[in-house]
């Protein structure tokens, strides 16, 4: 260094000027064949992160989207209400002529999430490129899960309103909400009349909502992880040179 600054001095360089491209040069450093890599720009991270929520949404969309989509996921299956459990239970044991109906609500409501998956692109969309360069940084300095997390907090809501609909009309299409309709009609006439049972008051198109978004946000949780801290997974340039800060 002290050589350096020398050769600065003697060609007439002022010692500012000197200091500042030595320390410049000190906060460079090389890839593994020796290249020199400058720090990342505030603005490559934004895009950076924008590009992983982009993959990690897009794949999310495209896996729940499918024919098994969530039903053959145990990670994110719908399963049956958890408040209404007391009267599967009941059915189960006590009420034949409606079992075969327990095991068809729960896949006809995941067959609804997977009709009303793809209703999420666009609202994703719209909240990814929406990230400022303040909350980028923040997020890739956050947890494994940061981004995903910021985008539940800015999606949650407008997916829910989104997909509620999406959800009932598919609930109706592939027969859950007369299935639904049919077991809790017969169950909470039984319900009434029967000491220590309670009627089955579950919203199914809410409730399905509810765990249909819960299981996309696992995937997209997933998705992150594998960008966050598997190279392979870093499908692009700005992927690789933003999350490889990581490594």
């Amino acid at each position: 260094m002290k050589l350096f600054f020398k050769s600065f001095v003697r060609n007439k360089v002022y010692l500012p000027v000197a200091l500042i491209l030595a320390l410049s040069l000190n906060l460079q450093s090389c890839d593994e064949d020796g290249n020199l890599v400058f720090p990342l720009t505030e603005a490559e991270v934004a895009q950076g992160l924008r590009e992983a929520l982009k993959v990690g949404t897009n794949n999310s969309v495209e896996t729940t989207s499918q024919h098994n989509g969530y039903y053959g996921n145990s990670l994110i299956r719908i399963p049956w209400p958890e408040d209404a459990m007391g009267a599967y239970n009941f059915i189960n044991n006590n009420l034949s002529y409606l079992k075969p109906l327990l095991d068809e609500v729960i896949v006809l409501m995941n067959r609804g999430a997977e009709d009303a998956a793809d209703k999420a692109g666009p609202i994703f969309i719209n909240a990814i490129t929406s990230i400022t360069i303040a909350d980028a940084w923040n997020i890739l300095n956050g947890a494994n899960n940061a981004a995903t997390e910021y985008l539940h907090q800015r999606t949650y809501e407008s997916l829910f309103n989104a997909f509620r609909p999406d959800i009932h009309n598919s609930l109706e299409v592939v027969g859950a909400a007369s299935a639904w309709t049919e077991l809790t009609t017969s169950y909470n006439i039984v319900a009434t009349i029967t000491p220590g049972i309670n009627t089955i008051n579950t919203d199914l198109s809410a409730y399905t909502t509810g765990k249909a978004l819960d299981g996309l946000f696992i995937l997209i949780a997933e998705e992150e992880m594998k960008i966050r801290t598997d190279p392979a997974a870093r499908i692009n340039d700005i992927l690789r040179r933003v999350f490889g800060t990581l490594d």
